[in-house]
């Protein structure tokens, strides 16, 4: 019987010298090659393709063997490639390439020690990690590098590429329209960069620092590696990128097909005027408690509103006194409607509307309470 021959591979030290869109690693990082295992620096997985290529290397006589005395032979390599690229060159047998490489290193530990016994504890209260076991936890704190936002100094701004994932430790930020209005303030615990990570577009918005604010900072590497390993971060994220878009979507003045919301977040004249101010031709669905309401707009006017059994302007004041339930607002009105004058002047309806709710104390209107189909 013929024994199969056993496969040798040689202990040894590469460095990256160069990266192209790499998902993984960057330069200057070490792979090492020790006793038939291999790692790239601490916390971070071990890429297949990286892994093949270093093995054919370590395993083949010719490749980096004698280095010292053959300098023609090859001493430089690649991964071979998926999405990005390295190229790592030989650096030596063992131990680390340098003692600049092996002090950064026994830093880099000391940081990271110095990172989990600060902030473990803050990033396990985040509800955006709560799906995370201690050890997946930790691994991501580690990850993060910090910065301080003196007061009045803009973070990010607007048509910048997205390059970090920011999580408030203390202070708070302003994310501001191009005029300089408010559009939403973050504080403490709250996050920014993922619409622009997630979306692979700039920045839309500009954000300054109200006070002198603390950010942890997941770069865009480290960040899409994190949602990879766990989906259930990745589910959270894109529900926090909706969500987050549509706010400031309406702080902004602007509304599109598709958008949903809370009447308790959203009060129904505030959706009204909106619509009225961007000249929307769309319809304005309710679900309520008690039932359905419609509203029907053509170019910001209203033609058309039903509730119940409800029809026009009682049913449209009877809306608007809503301040539980859910809307969402889609393009376009049923044919019949393209042609129906409005129910009235906007702003004489919605003063109507509000002194109305007032008189009868939100709305006692709401008695007829009896089905009944809404088309027009």
């Amino acid at each position: 019987m013929i024994k199969k021959k056993e496969e040798k591979f040689r202990d040894a030290i590469f460095v990256i010298v160069n990266e192209e869109s790499c998902p993984l690693y960057s330069v200057g990082e070490e792979i090492k090659v020790e006793s038939y295992g291999l790692s790239v620096g601490s916390y971070k997985p071990s890429c297949l393709y990286l892994a093949r290529q270093v093995a054919s290397v370590v395993a083949s006589q010719e490749s980096f063997g004698g280095i010292s005395r053959l300098p023609s032979q090859k001493t430089r390599f690649d991964c071979g490639g998926c999405e990005g690229l390295i190229h790592f060159e030989y650096k030596k047998e063992r131990d680390f390439s340098t003692l600049q490489m092996k002090l950064l290193e026994e830093a880099e530990e000391k940081r990271r020690k110095q990172h989990l016994e600060k902030y473990f504890g803050f990033m396990r209260k985040l509800k955006l990690f709560e799906p995370l076991e201690d050890d997946a936890l930790a691994d991501l704190t580690v990850l993060l590098e910090f910065k301080v936002i003196p007061f009045g100094k803009v973070v990010v701004k607007k048509g910048s590429p997205g390059t970090n994932f920011y999580i408030i430790l203390h202070g708070q930020v302003e994310v501001r329209a191009d005029d300089g209005s408010k559009l939403a303030d973050l504080g403490a615990g709250e996050m920014f960069g993922e619409m622009s990570l997630l979306s692979a577009e700039p920045f839309s918005h500009t954000i300054v620092s109200l006070t002198t604010s603390k950010l942890a900072l997941l770069s865009i590497k480290n960040f899409k590696e994190i949602l990879k390993k766990f989906p259930l971060l990745q589910m959270f994220m894109f529900k926090l990128l909706v969500d987050r878009a549509q706010a400031i979507s309406f702080k902004s003045g602007n509304i599109a097909s598709g958008m949903t919301g809370k009447l308790s977040e959203v009060s129904p004249v505030d959706l009204f005027q909106l619509i009225n101010t961007s000249r929307k031709t769309g319809t304005v669905d309710f679900t309520l408690d008690q039932g359905r309401g419609m509203v029907f707009f053509r170019q910001g006017e209203i033609v058309f509103a039903g509730y119940l059994k409800l029809r026009g302007k009682e049913a449209l004041y009877t809306l608007m006194g809503m301040k539980n339930g859910h809307f969402s607002y889609t393009k376009g009105i049923p044919d019949i409607l393209n042609n129906a004058p409005p129910l009235g002047g906007f702003m004489g309806m919605m003063m109507e509307g509000v002194q109305s709710l007032d008189e009868n104390q939100d709305g006692a209107i709401q008695g007829n309470t009896g089905e009944g189909m809404l088309s027009p």
